[in-house]
């Protein structure tokens, strides 16, 4: 008797093509799904014109809901209002009372011209928007301007690299003792 070999199974053509077909309109159904939640999730993406130059720093997303750390007032010549307002990490910083501030502390400073309310005459009211400006804490990345990088934008968009370039001097002449930061928590 000579040995017999086992059969192999073979798929009919028409089996992998049905499950080729199976395939593909799973994938095509789920695709679009999984291209909306990754969309959502992710952040968007920004274009390097968004950055301020030197620093590459760029407004962060929601800002607008950050705390604030604390109201101030710019008289002439710029009569501004200004808020600073934190992420998590420098709110966390300022309340502990810790200097000099971790890496990731984000400050953003917004500012308005101020103006006289129309409702009630002895108050001032933030007018037209003039400054966003941003301080990026990064010691490695930005080690040569104390750990800071800077960032100041007009109608989103930043300014030039001469009024950058003057951010860290003026931070280092007057807040140095401070880790370079003007602001202190508001009581």
């Amino acid at each position: 008797m000579m040995p017999t070999k086992p059969e192999k199974k073979r798929f009919p053509h028409a089996t992998v093509i049905v499950l080729a077909m199976v395939l593909l309109v799973v994938l095509l159904t789920c695709v679009p799904y999984l291209v909306t939640i990754a969309l959502a999730q992710g952040p968007a993406q920004r274009d390097a014109r968004d950055a301020s130059p030197i620093f590459g720093v760029i407004i962060p997303e929601g800002y607008r809901q950050w705390e604030l750390i604390a109201p101030a007032e710019e008289v002439a010549p710029l009569n501004e209002l200004r808020a600073v307002i934190g992420n998590k990490i420098a709110i966390n910083a300022y309340q502990d009372g810790k200097l000099p501030f971790s890496d990731g502390t984000v400050l953003v400073k917004r500012a308005w011209k101020r103006q006289q309310s129309p409702d009630f005459a002895s108050a001032t009211i933030p007018g037209a928007a003039t400054t966003v400006q941003v301080m990026v804490k990064d010691s490695q990345k930005y080690a040569a301007t104390g750990g800071w990088g800077f960032g100041r934008f007009i109608n989103g968009k930043p300014v030039d690299e001469a009024q950058h370039r003057t951010c860290f001097a003026c931070h280092e002449a007057r807040a140095k003792g401070h880790d370079y930061v003007f602001t202190r928590l508001a009581p």
